[in-house]
C-alpha cells in the first residue's frame, strides 16, 4: 500500500514537471510568435517636419484591431548617450540644466548625442569630456533602452565611466550646464524622491545601484 503511495506520488510529481515543461514551452513559442510579427500595416507615410536633430512622419495605418487610423512617428537622427561617472569614493557628478520642452530646471546624469552610424563609446568619451572634463580609463555599458516608444524610436545607450581623470570642461556654445558632486547613493535618493525626473538617468542610476548590489 505504501509502495503504491509512493508510486503514485512519484506520477503525480513527473506529470507536474512535464505540464510545466510543455507550458513553459508555449509560452515561449507564443512570445517569439509576438516579438515576430506586426500586427500594425503602413497604407502610407508623409514627412511632416523635418530638422538636423528630429523628423515627424504621418502615417496612414491599419490598426492590430482592424480600423483605419492615423499614427505619428518622431524619428530622432542621434543616438542618446548618458554616461553615469563615478570617482574613486563612489562619488557621481550630475548636470544641471533648463530644459525648454518642459520649462523646468533638471538633473541629469551627463548625456548627448550620438549621430547614427557612429560609435557610441566615442560619443559617450566626448560628452562627459565636454560637460564634466572628466576622462576616464575604465568604461561599462549597462543600458540600452527606447526612451519614449509611443511616439518615437529615440534609442538611448548608458555608460559607466571609472578611473576618472579631471579636466577642463567645453559645453557647447548653446549650454548652460550647472555641476554637482554627491554621493552615488544620495542619486539614487534623488531619483526616488522625484528630484530626478529625466528618463534616461533614473533608468540608468536605478540599473547601476542594481548592478552594485548583485
Amino acid at each position: 500500500m505504501i509502495k503504491n503511495k509512493a508510486r503514485s506520488e512519484l506520477s503525480g510529481r513527473a506529470f507536474y514537471f512535464m505540464k510545466t515543461i510543455v507550458m513553459e514551452k508555449k509560452f515561449i513559442d507564443e512570445h517569439d510568435n509576438l516579438e515576430n510579427s506586426n500586427p500594425w500595416k503602413k497604407i502610407s507615410s508623409e514627412v511632416k517636419y523635418e530638422n538636423p536633430w528630429i523628423s515627424l512622419t504621418e502615417y496612414k495605418v491599419v490598426t492590430p484591431a482592424g480600423t483605419n487610423g492615423i499614427y505619428g512617428k518622431v524619428h530622432f537622427k542621434n543616438i542618446a548617450i548618458g554616461v553615469i561617472a563615478i570617482d574613486s569614493d563612489e562619488n557621481t557628478y550630475l548636470v544641471g540644466q533648463y530644459r525648454f520642452p518642459l520649462d523646468l530646471y533638471s538633473w541629469e546624469i551627463p548625456e548627448g548625442g550620438c549621430p547614427e552610424g557612429t560609435d557610441w563609446l566615442a560619443a559617450a568619451k566626448r560628452e562627459l569630456k565636454e560637460e564634466t572634463g572628466f576622462e576616464a580609463g575604465k568604461w561599462t555599458e549597462i543600458l540600452q533602452m527606447h526612451v519614449s516608444n509611443s511616439v518615437s524610436d529615440e534609442l538611448a545607450v548608458v555608460y559607466v565611466a571609472q578611473d576618472l581623470m579631471a579636466g577642463k570642461a567645453e559645453p557647447e556654445d548653446t549650454e548652460d550646464l550647472k555641476i554637482i558632486k554627491m554621493p552615488f547613493k544620495q542619486a539614487v535618493d534623488w531619483v526616488m524622491q522625484g528630484k530626478i525626473t529625466d528618463s534616461i538617468s533614473v533608468a540608468a542610476i536605478l540599473k547601476w545601484s542594481f548592478m552594485k548590489a548583485l
